[in-house]
């Protein structure tokens, strides 16, 4: 059994391939994030189990947009039907649902969503699922030197704790481990700021493919390497 005390407190994922997945399989990339989506409403709890208590979830970045637009309207809309038609799954599952990106520049009534769906899970304890949407790395640290400077605070005191504050949610912890599936090893701007020190764990499968197996790996995977934070 897993010793609880080497269980990552915050695992992030990149979900990737789920077009590739789709293509291998002759079927419209949409077939692919369907089917993704499927696997963003059980990963989550998967972790949870393991101890884990936040996973943070990259499910549509800044440059995603430049897409067609047949592929962003559906997966806009899946967004729309989990937090709408499913948005149930995650009350009884008991997790807490929060974003991070540029929620107020979401098509439509995503945005009003978005927070709804925060507010009507705030209570939740199993764990915490941060849904990374309209999300840059990039422009996470833009935003938070805005709202800084909005702030007018001084330069004396202006520290790297500081920045982490106006961060989309700071107050999370970095997170200890971060998984990328599809075989493609690097973050794309994924978490940047907080991801300075965070295992980094490559997976050759694909997001749809992802299994319960794969959550207890990442756990025995982070339970075997010395975190040294610099210090060694």
């Amino acid at each position: 059994m897993t010793d609880k005390k080497n269980v990552p407190r915050h695992v992030g994922i990149i979900m990737d391939g789920n077009r590739r997945w789709a293509r291998e399989r002759n079927l419209p990339t949409i077939e692919g994030h369907r089917k993704g989506y499927g696997k963003l409403k059980q990963v989550p709890e998967w972790f949870f189990n393991l101890g884990v208590e936040v996973v943070s979830a990259y499910a549509f970045s800044t440059e995603n947009w430049s897409r067609s637009r047949e592929e962003v309207n559906y997966l806009m809309k899946l967004m729309k039907k989990a937090l709408t038609e499913n948005f149930e799954d995650f009350n009884k599952k008991n997790i807490k649902l929060i974003f991070s990106g540029r929620i107020d520049e979401l098509p439509g009534d995503l945005p009003e969503i978005c927070g709804n769906a925060t507010m009507n899970t705030k209570e939740n304890t199993k764990g915490i699922l941060n849904i990374c949407l309209n999300y840059g790395g990039r422009a996470e640290i833009v935003d938070a030197i805005k709202r800084i400077v909005k702030k007018k605070i001084s330069m004396d005191i202006l520290s790297e704790e500081m920045v982490k504050k106006y961060l989309y949610n700071g107050n999370l912890g970095d997170p200890d481990i971060i998984v990328r599936t599809s075989g493609e090893k690097r973050l794309s701007g994924f978490q940047l700021w907080e991801s300075v020190y965070s295992e980094l764990y490559f997976m050759d499968k694909y997001w749809p493919d992802f299994e319960k197996a794969d959550a207890a790996n990442v756990v025995d995977e982070y339970n075997s390497r010395k975190r040294r934070f610099g210090g060694e």
